[in-house]
């Protein structure tokens, strides 16, 4: 079992939103001695549209061209990839969506974009990167985990539900042999462990596999209790802990009192939602504090109180190497300069019921008339669920989609719809993918950020064009260097 060690990070760079923490900024982070990070989050999109995009850079290409299986690398390449000149102003292919039996093909395609996220994030230096993927985030996960496995990845962090069987995962797949995860059917009765996402390398692939490294394993976790659980159980004891707050940007966990909202709608926290940072000292496992930690001044608060050290989102958000669309970016540092940044944790956004961090900017998603006038839909699918149809087969439903297909053809309640939007267009569009829609429509972007801009602030005041600044000066700035 691992424990703390010389070599433990002190900054962990969160995992965020859709190709923000993707492999520039997680690279930059990881060759300063820290944990870079990139987000797993539709990793399978992301890849096939930075092919279509033209793959600027040659990156994509020049990351599968190390695949381990050349003919599947080949088969994504001729698939998805389209010259720069050959117009970027068409839709995006669409992806396959997943279920519990994924195609040949969209397996094939999720472990080779992780792959290439991880390998691209490694790529020239010794130092650690990390992966996070969020447990709600069910079906893709074995295959997502095979593929950074397969490049090498460090630290596999998971959060948004218990990753109690991830340990196990992990475990079978760095030993070649089959993995699953179980998977929640709404409305089923079935016994647990009828329904789960598996996955056999070798029934991909071959029997030749290549040997792997088992990575280690951080639970983000929002509640001792959690923590304390999966610790006491070596099947499912974890090899750290980041502890997330509820102040920190993307998903945060519902509060553990009863359900209040305040004035604005927002979701009440109090006492029995915070984590001291000396909490899971006994717990003789590392941790990492999360959420509005962003400061030197809190790592060593962390630190004083047993912590390895914390977990920064929101100031890598904003870094120059962060894949945040630079419009969205520039319009976010201008408002955190004037300390005009607006925060909301939205209740309802989105489809997985957890509440949902947005930065209140004009033009996006957050804004109620940008709101309205998009058309429902959803094509993406990253966020269905899998429900029990009347006829005991599988089906999948997002409560994002359109209100008369979520009720009449899906069975869901139309309460679940209300206030909706779809995170996986909007994440796609704040990192510069968005889709472009018949008749010129493009989708809008929803940006997501921590509430605590006080790193942000002073890296803008001391920044030379008082605009921007590097991941390496973030990582400066809370080492106090």
């Amino acid at each position: 079992m691992y424990h703390a060690n010389a070599t433990d990070p002190r900054i962990i760079q969160g995992g965020m939103g859709v190709a923000i923490s993707g492999w520039p900024l997680a690279r930059a982070v990881s060759m300063t001695g820290q944990l870079g990070v990139v987000s797993g989050t539709a990793l399978e999109v992301v890849c096939a549209r930075r092919l279509q995009r033209g793959d600027p850079g040659g990156h994509m290409r020049r990351a599968l061209a190390h695949f381990p299986f050349p003919q599947t690398a080949q088969r994504i390449i001729s698939a998805y990839y389209r010259p720069a000149d050959a117009g970027q102003d068409k839709p995006f292919r669409p992806t396959p969506r997943f279920t519990l039996k994924p195609g040949r093909a969209l397996q094939e395609l999720t472990v080779a974009a992780n792959f290439a996220e991880v390998y691209l994030a490694k790529e020239g230096h010794a130092g650690l990167v990390g992966v996070n993927y969020l447990r709600k985030i069910e079906l893709p996960l074995p295959f997502a985990c095979y593929g950074a496995l397969l490049a090498g990845v460090d630290h596999v962090l998971v959060g948004a539900g218990s990753p109690a069987e991830l340990p196990e995962l992990l475990e079978r797949l760095a030993a070649r042999e089959p993995g699953a995860l179980s998977v929640r059917v709404q409305g089923s009765t079935s016994a647990d462990g009828e329904f789960a996402a598996r996955f056999d390398p070798r029934d991909l692939f071959g029997p030749s596999l290549p040997v792997l490294r088992k990575p280690r394993l951080d639970a983000i976790v929002a509640s001792v209790d959690l923590a304390a659980a999966l610790a006491a159980d070596p099947a499912t004891r974890p090899d750290g802990f980041v502890v997330e707050g509820h102040e920190a940007g993307g998903h945060n966990a519902p509060p553990r009192g009863p359900r209040r909202l305040d004035p604005g709608g927002q979701p009440i926290y109090d006492e029995r939602d915070e984590v001291a940072p000396d909490a899971l000292a006994g717990l003789g496992i590392p941790y990492w504090m999360a959420g509005c930690y962003g400061t030197p001044q809190a790592l060593a608060r962390a630190e004083a109180a047993g912590a390895r050290g914390i977990q920064a989102g929101t100031i890598f958000a904003l870094c120059q190497e962060s894949g945040m669309d630079p419009n969205y970016k520039q319009r976010l540092l201008a408002l955190a300069g004037e300390g005009r940044e607006r925060l909301r944790t939205d209740g309802r956004a989105s489809p997985t019921g957890f509440p949902f961090k947005l930065a209140e900017l004009p033009d996006t998603l957050s804004d109620e008339r940008v709101y309205k006038e998009r058309p429902r839909l959803c094509d993406l699918g990253v966020l269905r669920s899998a429900y029990r149809k009347p006829d005991g087969s599988v089906g999948y439903r997002c409560p994002s989609e359109p209100v008369d297909i979520y009720v009449e053809r899906h069975g869901g309640r139309e309460a679940n719809t209300v206030g909706r939007a779809c995170l996986c267009n909007g994440l796609l569009a704040t990192a510069g993918l968005a889709q472009q829609r018949a008749g010129g429509y493009t989708e809008p972007p929803i940006v997501t950020a921590g509430t605590d801009f006080t790193g942000v602030r002073h890296l803008i005041s001391r920044a030379h064009d008082g605009r921007t600044y590097t991941a390496r000066d973030a990582v400066d700035y809370l080492l106090g260097e």
